[in-house]
Formats: C-alpha cells, structure tokens, sequence
C-alpha cells in the first residue's frame, strides 16, 4: 500500500466512504487509488500530463486527460460529492475561476497548496535576494510549475471575497499538523475543505 504525501492523508481521512470525487490534476493516481480501494469512493480523475493520464489508465484509475483552466466548464453542476485540487491552484491561470469551477462541480472542495509566506521562503527573500529552493519547493523560478505564488492569508482574503465557505482546514509544518495560530509564518502547506 502507497503511503500518501501529507496533504493527500488529510483529504484521504476526510473524504467520506462511498463518496463521489473527481481529483483535479491527478498526478500519478495516488489519491484516487487511495480513495477508492480504502474508502469505496467512486474516484475519478482529470490530469493534464499524458505520461500521468496513461500511468493512471494503467492501473485501472479511471483519469482523463484534461487543463483545469479550459475543461472544468464541461463537468455538470453538482455532479460529485468532493472535487479535489491538490497543489496544482498556484499553477492555473485563474485560480478564483478555478475555485468556482470546483464548487460548481462539486458538493464541497478540497484545496491544498504550498504556503509562499512559510519563514523559510521570507528568510531566503530577505537573505539572498532569491526564490528558495527547497525540499517542498524543489526546483529554481524558471522550471517551477508554480505561477501564482500565494500565502495562507492571500487564499483567506480569496475564498472571504468570494463568500466560500470553510469548512475545515489543516496547516503542515514539513510531514507534521501545525497550528492554525500564525499559520501564514510556520506552515510549509495548507488544506482546505470548502463548501458554499
């Protein structure tokens, strides 16, 4: 059994038994195999890498190949119980659409993404004058996937301007839970469940 990165454990315990869920740039399948082998879930997947898509057909996921910016549009409203976006909202064009999109599509919405206002990123801005690289963040500026560089509180200001809900929400300090109290400064990641 795959042990799953953190934020994928978060949204695997709390995604109910038998649910409904489409994961949103799937990567390898990991959380949809989770899902439905553990929880029963019917677990579906849209992911934009072909390699990805055809590693996931592979293991009888079913995935298909699809850009969150330009494919969302085309699920119904409602359709699943969660839709699922993991650390893939800062590497769409427009994330607050991205969102709407999610909660359209979905009853509730799981949303995680690295945390640009964790110390470390600040103390390597402040220090060397230069984006880190790092173990959550493991490649230089120009070949991170990654172009819309937010903060636990940039995403609070969204999902309040745009009158989302939270319903839960777990903040990561390297593999390990930290407090929600000065989460914009400790957390490396954050993991939302949203809902309307």
């Amino acid at each position: 059994m795959t042990s799953l990165r953190p934020d994928l454990a978060i949204i695997a315990e709390n995604v109910a038994p038998s649910s409904r869920v489409l994961d949103v740039g799937c990567g390898d399948g990991t959380l949809l195999a989770a899902l439905r082998d553990r929880k029963g879930c019917d677990a579906r997947g849209m992911e934009i890498n072909a390699a990805n898509v055809a590693e996931c057909v592979g293991r009888g996921l079913s995935v298909i190949q699809g850009d969150a910016d330009k494919d969302l549009p085309f699920y119904p409203d409602q359709s699943v119980d969660y839709a699922i976006l993991s650390q893939t909202l800062q590497t769409t064009m427009r994330p607050a659409e991205i969102l709407e999109q999610l909660l359209r599509i979905g009853r509730k919405a799981f949303v995680s993404f690295p945390n640009f206002g964790h110390w470390r990123v600040r103390t390597s801005l402040l220090w060397n004058g230069r984006m880190p690289v790092t173990r959550l963040l493991p490649v230089a500026w120009y070949e991170t996937p990654n172009i819309h560089h937010l903060t636990v509180e940039d995403f609070r200001g969204l999902i309040a301007e745009r009158g989302i809900r939270v319903e839960n929400q777990w903040f990561l300090r390297g593999d390990r839970d930290c407090h929600p109290a000065a989460a914009n400064f400790r957390a490396e990641h954050a993991v939302f469940l949203l809902s309307n």
